[in-house]
């Protein structure tokens, strides 16, 4: 008998290994649901207003023992000595008797102003606000800070007044929208510090209202979820590694070479492998500003091969003989997702490639990078859309395809009739698994393109997201698992190679064909069958 170990494996072990799996997926998703916290915390601080007459390049600190001189309200008496220049910002993360630590990953940085409402000094339209941005860090609360990025950037400024601008409505505050302002990719030092001026003369920072307070949200990877997600990519890890080469062993020992399935199914344990490599130890000993970055490249690399995986092994399935094993015959398809692939990590190193020299840059910060990202956006979950369809109407015409073949085969002892209908029940049911596993993937790319923005930081009840996160992860896992084992090739393959001689014509011609091709469903799907 020769195949794969899907078309071989009895009833009994393969329901087995779905029990199996399938409890490695529900443990999966209760690790996320009860075990990790949610994802990210966002921490609200607020900014303290210090005095800097001299303007002098100094860090100001909002609390401590060489806390700066500092003013509660622009209305005190001394504030009115002061002018716009004076005014320094200050925020210190985290706040007084906590720690930063590098199991936060990242952290983020959002600004929100409190803009009183002045008829002689109101917003003006498209108004751009100028941010002279410091941060500084120190591991202990006695040395000194150190300068680690500094940048002057400008960022729209949205508001709405609701009611009507008239005196009597003098002092309520505009409703803005919340501003981009930092995306640090390492958190390897205990404590930060943010000086935030906001420079004014005859072309900068005017028509932006009278300015109160500074809010910063703060957002991180909680620690907990850290844990979590690296004990998970430690344990895959090794699994998926020893999988991906068992099964390219069973392959070389092949006589014939392989085909394009078979070394797609191989490219697609590689990249699940390197999506698994949990570098994220490494990163806690180092500052990694790049983390980000990579694991977006890790992803990427994942998403192409998964989805290329796809196309090829529905199209593998409709091709006839003369046109299957050739990647050329997939030109179209796989190149609109390198196409897809290639705009995503352009979009990466335009925006996170440029965080790791300035952390205060924002693709947001202009009105085209704006509609260009919500463009982005929305085509890309369009095109997720768009393939899960087209990969739906592939999986209809195998089906098709694989139910005409059946049909026209020539007849057959009632045995080898029941093996058939056996194989091809089992093929279908992993196609169905295939387009459930579709199906997930194109929602987790759609939410995690539209939460990239990063005042996106939860309208999900967080512990149901934690166990989305965990979920669809062991579901990748496990499906290339799956595939890598199913479509090895059978161990009963070499046995009946060596059996005895007695064997029957129709056994031998089988055990050709097997030699040839992959799968039974494989080979009748081809012209050989219909010949």
């Amino acid at each position: 008998m020769a195949g794969a170990i899907i078309e071989n494996m009895s009833t009994k072990k393969l329901l087995f290994l779905g029990l199996f799996i399938l409890v490695f997926q529900v443990l999966s998703i209760l690790v996320g649901a009860f075990i990790a916290p949610s994802p990210t915390s966002a921490i609200h601080y607020l900014a303290t207003k210090c005095i800097n007459r001299h303007r002098a390049r100094v860090w100001l600190v909002p609390w401590g023992s060489n806390r700066c001189q500092q003013i509660h309200s622009f209305d005190e008496p001394l504030a009115k000595t002061l002018d716009a220049n004076d005014i320094v910002f200050a925020v210190h993360v985290p706040l007084p008797n906590k720690e930063m630590s590098p199991w936060f990953q990242y952290m983020l940085a959002v600004l929100q102003f409190d803009i009183a409402f002045k008829m002689i000094n109101q917003i003006e339209d498209d108004v751009i606000v100028t941010i002279d941005a410091g941060l500084a860090y120190r591991d202990d609360l006695t040395s000194e800070w150190t300068t680690e990025f500094h940048s002057v950037e400008q960022r729209p400024l949205r508001c709405t007044f609701e009611v009507p601008k008239i005196y009597e409505n003098e002092g309520r505050f505009y409703d803005c929208d919340p501003i981009p302002f930092m995306e640090l990719g390492s958190v390897a030092h205990k404590y930060f510090l943010i000086n935030i001026r906001l420079p004014v003369n005859d072309t900068v920072n005017v028509g932006i209202g009278e300015i109160k307070d500074i809010h910063i949200v703060g957002i991180h990877q909680n620690g907990g979820f850290t844990k979590v997600w690296i004990s998970m990519k430690t344990v895959f890890s090794p699994w998926i590694f020893v999988a991906t080469a068992w099964y390219w062993h069973r392959i070389s020992l092949m006589e014939r070479s392989p085909v394009l399935l078979e070394k797609v199914i191989f490219a697609l344990g590689i990249s699940m492998t390197f999506l698994n490599v949990p570098v994220e130890w490494l990163s806690l000993g180092f500052e990694w500003t790049w983390m980000l970055l990579f694991e977006d490249v890790q992803q990427g690399v994942f998403y192409f091969t998964l989805f290329s995986f796809w196309i090829i092994f529905c199209g593998e399935h409709l091709m006839d003989q003369s046109q299957r094993n050739r990647l050329s015959s997939y030109w179209w398809q796989v190149g609109l997702v390198v196409f897809g692939s290639s705009v995503l990590l352009i979009f990466d190193l335009s925006d996170r490639g440029v965080h790791l020299t300035n952390p205060f840059y924002s693709v947001w910060a202009s009105e085209a990078g704006t509609n260009l990202v919500l463009t982005f956006i929305i085509v890309a979950g369009i095109a997720a859309c768009l393939y899960f369809l087209s990969l739906c109407r592939m999986v209809i015409c195998v089906f098709r395809n694989i139910g005409g073949k059946i049909q026209r085969l020539p007849a057959m002892p009632e045995a080898r009739k029941r093996r058939y209908k056996g194989i091809i029940f089992r093929f279908k049911f992993l196609m169905l698994v295939t387009l459930a596993c579709a199906a997930m993937t194109v929602i987790f790319f759609i939410l995690t393109q539209v939460s990239e923005g990063p005042w996106h930081w939860g309208d999900y009840t967080l512990q149901v997201h934690s166990a989305f996160l965990t979920g669809i992860y062991g579901m990748w896992n496990l499906y290339v698992f799956a595939i890598i084992f199913l479509y090895a090739p059978s161990h009963k393959h070499y046995r009946n190679k060596s059996g005895c001689s007695g064997q029957t014509e129709s056994q031998e011609t089988q055990l050709t064909y097997g030699e040839q091709e992959p799968t039974e469903t494989y080979r009748i799907t081809g012209k050989v069958a219909e010949e």
